[in-house]
């Protein structure tokens, strides 16, 4: 048992490391955008080229069952490698407008094998606890996120080359450590062949359906509001007059959804993942719908709801997780979590191009209104009851 005491934090700290280089790039967008001579709208363009080999690289991944095949810990060791090269990128002296999106596609097709994997070695772990365990993760998944903003932001690493450097090696590092320390897990179960309608079957589950609905409602609204969150935030601070760090307080709210992945795990004990789930959909939808009134307010009531909606926005994450690996078979958990998660990351790219297109013709303060649609459909389909 002594062994099985340190596997969740090895998975925890790994995720967290790993993850780091999600939004690496946009923390140092500004001097991205100095350096290629390119508009603003090249923060939509950074971001979804990370969702798009996000996307890629769950459909392989999925499809050809790469988790539940091979060992899980095997394929997050290579990809987090893989990954650390690809952000590293970003600091390469002739870098231009191509090789930035190209990088910035790599690290996204490569975390395909780290975030979606990563569920899968807790889910081989923790048969009982698994909401609990994934509110963890996911907690460390969006710490991860912060991350670069947040050392952007404080005097460690404030030189755009040194936050490369260090999201990209404790990225190496994190895929070492899960290597290293977390071998198969008891409750994996192996697939020895290759299944291509596993996709299709999945979607014929009623629970899986229903599970994975609402988690589309909840994608359609999450990375669209982290994408857009220093966005707004500068455009509050240029029109209240406010000296406020858009990197430091960007890093607080994204962080800030870590701490409540971890908390609705907790609650999910209790209250079952399903609560969890309606209940931060239902905030963050509110959120979305008065998001406007928001911006009319003093500086610190701004940042502080700001906050409450980074909390929201992340607490029914891993418990969607939870409920999409608790209606399949143990030997499909890893391509269900893999298929989810890449239907989810598409969906992120439609909302946030939307919100991208529309910052140049709309005022910054309306923009999140769209984000509204998210939340409704994913409270109508957890809501949802099966007609068989």
């Amino acid at each position: 048992m002594k062994q099985k005491l340190h596997i969740l934090p090895i998975i925890i700290l790994s995720q967290f490391a790993c993850t780091s280089t999600w939004f690496a790039g946009n923390a140092i967008i500004e001097s991205l955008t100095k350096k290629l001579d390119f508009g603003a709208d090249i923060v939509s363009y950074v971001i979804s080229s990370v969702q798009f080999g996000f996307i890629i690289g769950t459909l392989i991944f999925g499809v050809l069952m790469i988790a539940d095949r091979f060992s899980p810990s095997k394929v997050f060791m290579v990809c987090a490698f893989l990954a650390s090269v690809s952000n590293l990128s970003l600091i390469y002296p002739q870098l231009n407008v191509t090789g930035l999106l190209l990088a910035r596609f790599s690290t996204g097709f490569f975390l395909a094998g780290i975030y979606p994997v990563g569920m899968k070695i807790a889910a081989d772990y923790y048969e009982k606890g698994l909401g609990k365990a994934l509110g963890y993760l996911v907690g460390a998944l969006v710490l991860g996120t912060a991350f670069p903003f947040l050392i952007k932001g404080s005097p460690i690493a404030n030189h755009p080359d040194s936050v490369i450097q260090l999201t990209s090696g404790i990225t190496a590092l994190g895929g070492l450590l899960l290597f290293l320390l977390v071998p198969n897990g008891p409750y994996r179960v192996a697939s020895s062949t290759l299944k291509l309608d596993a996709g299709p079957r999945l979607f014929k589950n009623f629970k899986f359906k229903k599970a994975a609905f609402g988690y589309f409602g909840h994608m359609w609204e999450l990375y669209a509001f982290w994408a857009f969150t220093p966005v707004a935030i500068q455009w509050f601070a240029m029109e209240s007059g406010s000296d406020i760090s858009v990197s430091l307080w960007s890093g607080i709210v994204i962080a800030l959804g870590g701490l409540s992945c971890a908390f609705g795990g907790i609650i999910s004990q209790r209250i079952g993942s399903k609560k969890v789930a309606l209940i931060a959909l239902i905030a963050s939808g509110f959120l979305c719908l008065i998001s406007p009134l928001l911006f009319s307010l003093p500086v610190y009531l701004f940042l502080v709801n700001w906050c409450l909606w980074g909390i929201a926005v992340t607490a029914d994450s891993p418990q969607f997780s939870n409920l999409v690996a608790s209606a399949v078979v143990p030997e499909l958990k890893g391509t269900a979590l893999t298929l989810v998660n890449c239907i989810g990351f598409a969906i992120t790219i439609i909302s946030i191009q939307l919100l991208g297109s529309l910052q140049s013709i709309i005022p910054i303060s309306l923009l999140f209104i769209p984000l509204t649609i998210g939340p409704l459909l994913g409270v109508y389909y957890l809501m949802s009851k099966n007609k068989n």
